[in-house]
């Protein structure tokens, strides 16, 4: 069985050892390089094409959000999980709009970050309701967006609405199978289609969608 590749980008030698040494303890994780500026890490993710970067978002010269942006800019590119802390609020909204696939926090357990990089390996999207909850505050900030047809949810069935707006209000799979009666298997076929019908690259672009659309809003209503 192949192992999954990382990149590991933080400016901190000693926190890109560490995240190195437990990385390399997974069987099947591979570490493949390091990069101490986003700079280095665009650099490292057209050499090395890895499946996985594991992104600081505070970095001189440029930092993680630009890199990701850049990164992220063509087509098979790797999955970005973002490094943050708590004060790193403010950067969940543009670090997903740059095409960051999820976050977990630098003081995460070991276990949990292994089993995040697998999470985000596999093509899903890591967002916990906690962190949604954030990215709706961040939404709130930001200037109204201007429409497009890519933000357009022509096309999308009732139902696959339905299933839109529970993933905006940061439910999980085997949830929205839940509140709407399905099974796991046919929700993981709604959520296709709508990454496919949206032309979204994972959980996290629908998310921002549902709330670009105005699908969900912060008080949990569509939007008049």
């Amino acid at each position: 069985m192949s192992r999954i590749t990382v990149l590991i980008v933080d400016d901190q030698a000693l926190l890109r050892g560490t995240f190195r040494m437990l990385v390399d303890s997974a069987p099947d994780l591979e570490v493949v390089g390091e990069a101490g500026t986003g700079t280095d890490a665009v650099r490292s993710a057209r050499e090395l094409e890895p499946d996985v970067i594991l992104m600081d978002v505070r970095m001189p010269n440029m930092d993680g959000i630009e890199a990701t942006r850049l990164i992220c800019g063509g087509a098979d590119v790797p999955r970005v999980l973002i490094l943050t802390t708590f004060d790193d609020d403010s950067y969940v909204y543009s670090a997903l709009r740059a095409g960051a696939s999820g976050f977990v926090l630098k003081d995460i357990r070991p276990a949990e970050l292994l089993s995040a990089i697998r999470v985000i390996a596999s093509g899903e999207a890591l967002l916990a309701p906690t962190v949604t909850r954030r990215l709706i505050a961040e939404f709130t900030r930001q200037p109204p967006p201007r429409r497009t047809p890519a933000r357009s949810l022509d096309g999308v069935t009732n139902r696959e609405v339905d299933v839109l707006r529970l993933i905006a209000a940061g439910l999980a799979n085997s949830e929205i199978a839940k509140e709407l009666h399905l099974s796991p298997t046919t929700v993981k076929t709604y959520i296709g289609r709508l990454l496919s019908k949206l032309r979204a690259r994972d959980r996290a672009q629908l998310v921002i969608i549902a709330y670009e659309t105005g699908l969900a809003s912060v008080s949990g209503t569509p939007d008049p």
